[in-house]
């Protein structure tokens, strides 16, 4: 038995993890060796634990059931406690003096929408096919041409998506943004495990079935790429966080940027009511003066229909991936030893069976293993919530043609609308149904419409903006 071989046996076999070396035999030298180094990354401790405890839902139920809606700032109300307009005063001065970084999460393939390919690549612009790549930068782009600063953007990639997100970015030119400003970093990974047996599973004879660390990664992801120094050398405090696959996310929002601010607060998250109690969103709760996200997979389903006694839903707050975190913060974060908790997802994951043969099931056969960035709410100083209006903010990117919700189709009918909307406050005749579409860089906002010198015209045909 040749020396690298059994140095594996024996750090496997503490684990019972003998039976992912079945094919060594048959590799090549560098099938060996990139066998070895995946199977090295591994912390198979930290694996066998959490699949100890992967079934446990006591302390989630525990902590729900003390829970009570969180106190919150919706955008736009003049009711707030801080006035629309103040917070978008405090949000235009933190942008202007350049202490503002958009963090832009992009690790997702397009698996779901049968797209092969980064899911930031697919096309959604609904009259000029722009990609969800092409819509987020040039909204970076035109913050920065507002406010009159260089905006970085940092995007967190995966191992799956990294270099053709990387190709397809350089040669579009980052759409208009410098290259010092786009900063790329790449998150780390998990084994998918049996999820009868913990065994970790093969997805080739040389290759274990591994699955990013889940959007929670980013916060070692950025501190070890060396980002996170990169954003501090800038004078970056603030960073806003945002995912791909939603395209009406306002990014770098004054008003929200505003109220996390004059709140002092370390973490904001952007929220919005939820329409039925076990809709597919994060959950967000206030317990013993502490925010937290219950995904929507682990809260019970008694304890997500209780009611307040003028009927709405007690657990009212959903998630939607928006936030903003303050950079000193996420150092400390980053500097603690414990990290993020993982959660446990039961997936449908293809793998090799004993004599080799790929398997891919029909049910879901594994678990995997993820962080969540919302999990370092209960661990700030101080955090906040900030209902928006999913109509004009979310608008998310999940599901292929004809599933009832979040296909390509309803995404761009939600786009097509926010912009009729914009039209129509600004003078136009807009007939309902036509696709139209404006560029971020022609107008970030109705006002900054209103602001430009067009000629008013009934639309009644496909339109662009641009």
């Amino acid at each position: 038995m040749d020396a690298l071989k059994q140095r594996l046996l024996t750090t496997l076999a503490a684990f019972g993890q003998e039976h992912l070396l079945s094919f060594w035999d048959g590799l090549s030298p560098a099938e060996r060796e990139a066998l070895a180094t995946e199977i090295q990354t591994v912390d198979f401790r930290l694996v066998a634990d959490l699949f100890a405890r992967s079934e446990d839902k006591t302390a989630i139920r525990e902590l729900v059931s003390r829970a009570t809606a969180p106190r919150s700032y919706r955008c736009g109300d003049p009711a707030s406690a801080i006035p629309p307009d103040v917070a978008r005063k405090r949000g235009v001065e933190a942008l202007r003096a350049g202490h503002v970084a958009a963090m832009l999460v992009a690790g997702g393939q397009g698996t779901r929408l049968g797209f092969p390919h980064p899911k930031g690549m697919f096309p959604i612009g609904p009259v000029s096919g722009k990609t969800l790549f092409q819509i987020h930068l040039e909204k970076v782009l035109a913050a920065s041409l507002r406010y009159g600063v260089r905006i970085p953007l940092y995007i967190m990639t995966s191992p799956d998506t990294h270099d053709e997100t990387a190709a397809f970015l350089t040669e579009h030119g980052r759409f208009g943004i410098p290259a010092a400003d786009v900063v790329l970093f790449c998150q780390g990974t998990m084994p998918a495990v049996d999820a009868k047996t913990g065994k970790v599973l093969l997805a080739d004879r040389h290759r274990l079935a591994l699955s990013p660390d889940g959007h929670g990664g980013m916060v070692t992801a950025f501190h070890r790429s060396g980002a996170l120094d990169d954003a501090l050398r800038r004078g970056i405090r603030h960073l806003f966080y945002f995912q791909v696959d939603n395209p009406l996310v306002h990014v770098c929002d004054p008003e929200f940027l505003g109220y996390h601010l004059l709140a002092n607060s370390e973490f904001t998250t952007q929220v919005v009511r939820k329409r039925e109690p076990l809709e597919r969103l994060g959950n967000v709760i206030q317990v013993d003066g502490r925010l937290y996200v219950i995904e929507y997979s682990d809260l019970p389903d008694d304890l997500a229909a209780r009611r307040a006694s003028d009927g709405t839903l007690e657990i009212w707050a959903g998630s939607i991936a928006v936030h903003v975190m303050e950079l000193p913060f996420l150092q400390r974060m980053a500097k603690a030893t414990s990290g993020l908790p993982f959660h446990c997802a039961h997936k449908k994951v293809p793998y090799l069976d004993e004599q080799g043969n790929l398997i891919r099931p029909s049910e879901p056969n594994a678990i995997k293993f993820e962080r969540f960035i919302f999990d370092l709410m209960p661990l700030a100083e101080r955090a906040i919530v900030v209902e928006v209006d999913p109509e004009r903010h979310f608008a998310p990117l999940k599901n292929a043609s004809g599933h009832p919700s979040d296909t390509p189709e309803s995404v761009r009918a939600r786009l097509s609308a926010v912009y009729r909307e914009w039209l129509r406050k600004t003078g136009f005749e807009v007939a309902d149904h036509v696709p139209v579409e404006i560029s971020p860089r022609f107008a970030l906002d109705a006002e900054e419409l209103q602001s430009r010198m067009l000629t008013r015209r009934p639309i009644v045909t496909p339109t662009y903006f641009g």
